[in-house]
């Protein structure tokens, strides 16, 4: 491969460029299927090691919480010590945890090991697009991206089928697979991928800020997760005041830094304000429905887990096939239109969920619904990114695009420790019909409210129009679907790696 150019000349027709597009698919994919696949096989998990609700949470929330911590620092990490380098320790540092969780004997090892999975899916994340945008020629930059959306997309379509099977074998597989699979991609990586760095990025990192808002988030999580179990009061309430004070702590060592993780100038435009506080309610509410619907489907309506995973297929197909045309509708109105009706049609498919029960049928009491939902998804996703990108300059697009993505992870790690517990779910009553029935119904409620809340943002806040007009496929630039439906990653804005 000597005689092939590397960093930043790669064209997409050459069989180097196959091999890197190929890799990072695999390595994005990856992290990706197991925030899905995961959430199918909880009940088989809960069943075989004998799990309370709070320790199915926390099999959800331990990846969510060192994900949505590191994923900035992972990013950071890469640019300077090497793009490559750090994706492969994170595919490596995956493969081993994902290891442990398979062969986990209890649920707190489990929960120990879906933690350090998730500190590998921070470095490995980031990189994979950035390894797209660092090491292809410009000509072929788009197309590039274009292909890994799309791949990527199969593969998460794909991803609950093969997961849903898996797991009726034994649930175990859903880690184990990952072994292999991270083996292939650092052979291929080793020898196809060049290297690259950013030569602007600065010797410093934010290790303080990285600390407080990870030890921040873990405090709030552990405490609004037992103050389901035992009430908001005593070690709980501590707990989660002490979650509050490190994030305060952390907005001040973020403003007295000279290397932040998070610039909090970028919060002086209310656009980028706006957006990212209807990202918080949004994705919030997606969180808690991608947990809560298998298991509806499993615990109330009898499904299968193989039926159980593939009931949300739908939203990763429609949003695969229309978003760049969302996007490119936003471009030509404006984001408020698509930023409010998408919230309002995903509420009223969240409520239309609601009344999915005992001996649901696939056509009108879920597919359906999930439709609706998707639809909503898909009117909103897309023009959400590009408002976030939109309102950053593009010395700070990437950093923006990292902080909306963290905000979004960070949401669905909080609601899934409260709104279970607001409902009344918590300890065995995953194992009870009845009681997660009526649990279910009224977490619907409370999701198609926090959808609402973020159409009224939108429509209240989210004013100026979307700058020049892209192509479909410089639009994929600029789109994350929702880490749980789809094509997923840290955005990217064309001029981030052009200086």
């Amino acid at each position: 491969m000597a005689d092939e150019p590397g960093d930043g000349h790669l064209r997409l027709g050459t069989a180097r460029g196959r091999w890197v597009l190929a890799t990072t698919v695999l390595g994005s994919g990856l992290a990706m299927l197991d925030s899905t696949v995961v959430n199918v096989a909880l009940g088989r998990i809960g069943e075989d090691l004998d799990a309370g609700f709070s320790g199915l949470q926390w099999t959800v929330n331990a990846y969510t919480l060192s994900l949505a911590a590191l994923i900035l620092l992972g990013g950071s990490l890469g640019d300077r010590f090497g793009r490559r380098r750090v994706f492969l320790v994170g595919v490596v540092w995956f493969a081993a945890a994902s290891l442990l969780c398979g062969l986990a004997p209890d649920i707190g090892l489990l929960i120990a090991a879906r933690g350090l999975q998730g500190v590998g899916g921070a470095l490995l994340t980031p990189g994979s697009l950035a390894i797209i945008a660092a090491s292809f020629h410009p000509e072929d930059r788009s197309a590039a991206v274009g292909a890994w959306s799309g791949l990527s997309g199969i593969a998460a379509a794909v991803g609950p089928l093969v997961g849903g099977w898996l797991v009726e074998l034994d649930w175990r597989l859903v880690f184990l697979v990952n072994v292999p699979v991270a083996v292939l991609i650092v052979v291929v990586a080793t020898r196809h991928v060049p290297e690259s760095r950013d030569p602007e990025a600065g010797d410093r990192l934010d290790l303080t800020g990285t600390v407080l808002a990870a030890a921040a988030l873990g405090a709030l999580t552990f405490g609004l997760t037992r103050a389901g179990e035992v009430g908001f009061a005593g070690a709980a309430a501590a707990t989660v005041a002490v979650g509050v004070a490190g994030l305060v702590a952390f907005v001040v060592v973020e403003g007295r830094s000279t290397h932040p993780l998070v610039p909090l100038e970028l919060f002086r435009n209310p656009q980028f304000s706006a957006a990212n506080a209807v990202t918080l309610l949004v994705y919030a509410a997606l969180g808690v429905i991608f947990v809560l619907l298998v298991l509806q489907l499993q615990v109330v309506s009898g499904w299968t887990p193989l039926a159980a995973g593939s009931a949300l297929l739908p939203v990763t197909v429609v949003m695969l096939l229309f978003s760049a045309r969302a996007g490119a509708l936003a471009q030509r109105i404006g984001p408020r239109l698509p930023m409010t009706v998408g919230p309002l049609l995903a509420a009223g498919g969240a409520l239309w969920m609601g009344r999915i029960g005992v001996d649901a049928s696939y056509v009108p009491d879920v597919l359906a619904p999930v439709l609706l939902f998707a639809v909503g998804l898909t009117l909103l996703v897309s023009p959400l990114t590009a408002t976030v990108l939109d309102a950053a300059d593009d010395r700070h697009a990437g950093i923006a695009s990292g902080v909306n993505n963290a905000i979004a992870r960070t949401a669905g790690l909080l609601a899934v420790a409260v709104v279970p517990a607001a409902v009344g779910i918590a300890g065995d009553d995953y194992t009870d019909p009845s009681t997660f029935d009526d649990g279910f119904g009224a977490a619907m409620i409370i999701n198609a409210s926090l959808l609402v809340l973020g159409a009224v943002l939108a429509v209240l806040f989210v004013r100026r129009p979307l700058a020049a007009a892209t192509s479909p496929d410089e639009h994929r630039m600029h789109i994350e679907t929702c880490p749980h439906c789809g094509v997923s990653g840290t955005q990217l804005h064309p001029a981030d790696h052009d200086h």
